[in-house]
């Protein structure tokens, strides 16, 4: 039954966004805020802005591009780039011109990619480059609804092409069309209603083809309000995307919560370049999934082994890690270590952060995959105030999370406002409320398995409760099963290992066996770092993965994870791989979730010869 606190918390949500879509949202930062900047980005060393009034004057003119191409009520625009201003305002335009944007993951095999744009009868493509072309020349006959691709760059390269045009082209076109018709996107926006989709998310998939999730407008605006009721955020936030604009994380908090919030919104092209970018926009909401963060970790715990005051670093992190650890006890942590904390904060951890370009950060969300629960005391440590978040697609990206006063590390946090969240008999978790989508698109028979008539979402995850605090302890799927019938949920486990700078991924192994083994990836970019640092040579991954000292080196993380949990959840063998795990290589989706049916399949004789020979 609902609670009369959440009841009241949905009605309050139900009115502020009635009759809104984000589009409304768009046109009000237009009117309100037309000289702030709406998005930033880097031009060779120069940086752009485009304000909101700007912004929205660039959309209009796009959808407009959009009609002329002859998109017209329902039908749809895949987007295939990185993250830039043009990639943002694609999806606009395609709302505004009476469709959909659907962003397609740029990792993705070109049959992934023809599966998307068929499914959903894509009548326009905009793509980056040249790159990118390639993949959509090669499937161009097998998409007979779509008609044109607009290139970002590098359109010169197809001028004879009459289904080829440039971004510019397309805006040139908006522009006559709208001089020759001044109120055509007028006339579509008021058909554009809360029940219309925002976009179609598909999920990258652990296993099986990817699903279409129906994020409506109103699912848009509703988690919007309720994300904005949970934490206090200032208004004209500065953020920074650099994740796939594919994920519901990042197309939710950049995107969509860049219009609502309207925030300045800074683009990062390439993953690889986001210190850059965080250092210049000193965001002060930032979000981003596990291995960012242990990236982020592994490099600063570098630079304090290695700094002139290494050994006053090291009493700092003590103290304060002692202090958090205490508070999250319950326990009085002292005068004495709250004013060493203060203290250590100003002298030591404040200029970390301020070169980091974090120093600002009022709320920092880790999301998509567990986190080990040292990284977020180390980031507490240092005074990131980094927490826990967790949803999936289905519910337009948040359903619970961790917050400033309200913070249980090792959980995944409440529910947010308005949300109704509960455990079914067998522990999976169930939401409702205004974040749950509207199904899977075309997929008649997964939205009944998944969406129930009750209006409950059954997200496949695991769960448990403690004072309130939601803690995700699996998934139903990929529970594994022992040959003594002993039930494993893997994530913990792997979490553990993967902590370790040199893991980029683990995989756990073990249904009907008699004991439970892991196959282990190595982090291609830290091996080079830690090989010099430990006096290893590196010549290649494959040739490292065996070095005795990285064995060992594994072998001590294993025995420490297995280290915190049960007898039945240790790892009794493990093999490193000699392979990167990429999403380009299978092994992992582009949210860098393990596609563990992959891994067991690619890896089968190896995994054999883990249970080869004597019991362990």
């Amino acid at each position: 039954m609902t609670d009369e606190k959440t009841l009241r918390e949905r009605q309050e949500i139900d009115a502020a966004v009635e009759g809104k879509t984000i589009i409304d949202i768009f046109d009000r930062n237009a009117e309100r805020f037309p000289d702030t900047p709406a998005v930033l980005w880097k031009s060779g060393d120069e940086w752009q802005q485009m304000t909101w009034s700007e912004y929205h004057r660039h959309v209009v003119e796009a959808a407009a591009g959009l009609q002329a191409l002859g998109l017209s009520a329902g039908d749809f625009v895949t987007i295939m780039a990185g993250n830039r201003p043009e990639h943002g305002a694609a999806d606009l335009a395609a709302v505004l011109a009476g469709g959909t944007g659907v962003t397609v993951y740029s990792t993705f095999a070109p049959e992934q990619v023809q599966y998307v744009a068929a499914n959903c009868e894509a009548k326009v493509a905009v793509i980056e480059n040249l790159g990118f072309m390639k993949t959509w020349e090669a499937i161009k006959s097998e998409l007979p609804s779509l008609q044109y691709v607009v290139m970002m760059d590098d359109a010169d390269h197809y001028e004879t092409a009459d289904w080829v045009l440039s971004w510019n082209d397309l805006i040139e076109r908006g522009r006559a069309a709208l001089a020759e018709d001044p109120d055509r996107i007028e006339r579509v926006r008021s058909s554009i209603t809360p029940d219309s989709l925002a976009t179609l998310i598909y999920t990258s998939g652990t296993t099986g083809v990817p699903k279409g999730v129906m994020v409506t407008q109103r699912n848009v605006v509703w988690t919007a309000e309720s994300v904005r009721r949970a934490v206090d955020i200032p208004t004209n936030p500065r953020l920074v995307s650099y994740l796939p604009l594919a994920h519901i994380a990042e197309r939710l908090s950049t995107h969509y919560n860049g219009i609502y919030l309207a925030g300045q919104v800074y683009f990062c092209p390439d993953m690889a370049q986001v210190l850059e970018y965080i250092q210049k926009a000193k965001p002060q909401v930032f979000v981003a999934v596990p291995r960012v963060y242990e990236k982020f970790h592994a490099r600063i715990s570098a630079n304090f082994a290695h700094h002139e005051k290494a050994d006053l670093i090291k009493k700092a992190l003590a103290n304060n890690i002692a202090v958090i650890e205490a508070e999250q006890a319950g326990r009085n942590p002292g005068i004495g270590g709250k004013l060493k904390k203060a203290l250590f904060d100003k002298l030591i951890f404040s200029k970390v952060r301020a070169q980091l370009g974090m120093d600002e950060v009022v709320v920092a969300i880790t999301a998509a995959a567990p986190i080990s629960q040292d990284l977020i005391v180390f980031f507490n440590a240092i005074g990131i105030p980094l927490y826990e978040l967790y949803g999936m697609s289905e519910n337009t990206g948040p359903a619970t999370t961790n917050k400033p006063g309200n913070n249980r590390i090792g959980s995944v946090g409440l529910p947010l406002p308005g949300v109704e969240v509960r455990l079914a008999d067998d522990g999976e978790v169930l939401m409702r409320g205004g974040i749950v989508t509207a199904g899977y698109y075309k997929m008649d028979d997964e939205t009944r398995e998944t969406f129930d008539a009750d209006g409950w979402l059954h997200s496949g995850d695991l769960g448990k409760f403690e004072d309130g605090f939601l803690s995700i302890v699996g998934r139903k799927k990929e529970i594994i099963i022992t040959a003594a019938g002993k039930n494993v949920a893997p994530a913990k486990l792997e979490t553990l290992v993967k902590n370790h700078p040199l893991v980029s991924q683990a995989c756990m192994v073990g249904d009907a066996r008699k004991f439970l083994t892991m196959l282990i990836a190595i982090d291609p970019e830290e091996a080079p770092v830690w090989a010099e640092s430990h006096g290893v040579e590196f010549k290649d991954l494959a040739s490292f993965s065996q070095d005795p000292a990285v064995v060992s080196e594994i072998s001590t993380v294993v025995d420490e994870a297995n280290g915190h949990v049960s007898q039945v959840e240790k790892v009794k063998k493990f093999k490193i791989v000699p392979d990167n795990w990429t999403p380009d290589t299978g092994e992992i989706t582009p949210s860098l979730k393990l596609k563990r049916r992959v891994v067991l399949e690619k890896y089968a004789t190896d995994i054999e010869e883990l249970y080869t020979g004597a019991d362990a």
